[in-house]
């Protein structure tokens, strides 16, 4: 039973089931505004209705204008209990009306404060951190995917692809050879040239071969060789995959059923574990072929005593300290030009920068563990 316990020409207030509820009527026009506005000051002269109501019954109302519509909603904020009470029994009519105009209009959307200058270099620096940690978490978790997957491969040698894989030594190994070993030849000869100048000052020149043999087995041959690798074969891998993904084709593969990884990472990666170790070890005797040519030029030591003196000096250990390191270097590579060449989307420019992020990440990661490996390898006596 419904009890009026508030009356106006405007609006009345009834009890229904012990809850207090409101019902609009007349019409709430521009000529009626004023009136409605005293009637609004008298019921809440605080500003607020102690008693919330969760509706408010617009079923008596006869003519509405745009002034009314605005008095409805802040009648309906006077006596809601968070923003405004909801609007019920609202003619057809006038629905079209209120929902234009509400007292609770969505926050405008501001400019945020500069930063200070001081403390721009501070978020730049921690942005691109938590950017590098991202990729760097992205990239773990790609290369974990595809080592399944080539775990998968070697339980079940059907999946494996020899044709794709030769086709990639070829490119990958076989035609890198001329560049590898014009590099390790001149780095060799460098080597030589120059730490025989410094050493000669302290009459201890055959040393020289000493620092060439180290140097070269342990670090120089596998670091420049990956580089070289990371920088030739790397961004080949991502710009050959990232054009596949924007013609589609990665897409068509899925399509019929065929897994990108198999198909596209996985005789990549075997290639490269393949081939990188032995392009080491031919870097390693081409830069030590060409520290001999230079010490017998310069230092007319000749290729068969620096030969005996290499035996007698340098262990097999720091040819196997630069090997160890080639599969591991090998996976980095692999892993990040095909993780960049999947990632490729929208145009040709996002496969340029796709390109040289794989180039410079796989460097960096190169550089890296092989600077961890070196601490390892010093830590167990190696």
């Amino acid at each position: 039973m419904a009890t009026a316990i508030t009356d106006s020409d405007f609006v009345t207030f009834e009890e229904v089931g012990g809850q207090r509820q409101a019902t609009l009527r007349g019409d709430w026009t521009i000529e009626n505004a004023h009136d409605i506005d005293v009637m609004m000051r008298k019921l809440f002269p605080a500003g607020k209705s102690p008693e919330n109501m969760p509706s408010l019954n617009c079923g008596g109302i006869g003519r509405l204008d745009t002034t009314g519509a605005v008095m409805v909603r802040r009648f309906a904020a006077r006596v809601g209990e968070h923003c405004e009470a909801e609007l019920t029994g609202v003619p057809d009519v006038h629905k079209p009306l209120l929902d234009v105009i509400t007292a609770c209009p969505p926050p405008a959307a501001t400019t945020p404060d500069p930063i200070p200058w001081y403390v721009v270099p501070l978020v730049g620096t921690g942005e691109a951190v938590w950017l590098a940690l991202r990729s760097f978490a992205r990239l773990l978790s790609f290369l974990g995917l595809v080592l399944v997957r080539f775990g998968g491969s070697v339980t079940d040698p059907s999946r494996i692809r020899l044709i794709p894989i030769i086709h990639q030594m070829d490119v990958t190994g076989l035609r890198a050879m001329g560049i590898v070993g014009l590099i390790s030849f001149l780095i060799g000869a460098v080597m030589v040239n120059q730490g025989a100048i410094q050493l000669a000052k302290f009459g201890a020149d055959i040393f020289v071969i000493d620092m060439l043999g180290i140097s070269h087995l342990r670090e120089l041959g596998i670091l420049l060789t990956a580089i070289i690798i990371a920088g030739r074969s790397g961004s080949a891998f991502t710009a050959q995959i990232g054009s596949m993904v924007l013609n589609e084709e990665v897409d068509a593969m899925k399509t019929l059923g065929m897994d990108p990884i198999d198909v596209l990472v996985l005789p990549r990666l075997i290639a490269m574990l393949v081939c990188l170790p032995l392009l080491a070890f031919y870097s390693d005797v081409v830069g030590i072929a060409g520290g001999m040519m230079m010490a017998w030029l310069q230092l007319d030591i000749s290729p068969g005593n620096f030969i005996v003196y290499f035996r007698e000096e340098i262990s097999i250990e720091h040819f196997w300290v630069g090997i160890i390191k080639a599969p591991f270097f090998a996976a980095i590579i692999a892993a990040c030009g095909c993780y960049q060449g999947l990632r490729v989307a929208g145009s040709a420019d996002a496969l340029g920068s796709r390109t040289t992020k794989s180039v410079v990440q796989a460097i960096f990661l190169v550089i890296a563990f092989d600077a961890l490996f070196a601490i390892f390898f010093t830590s167990i006596g190696l």
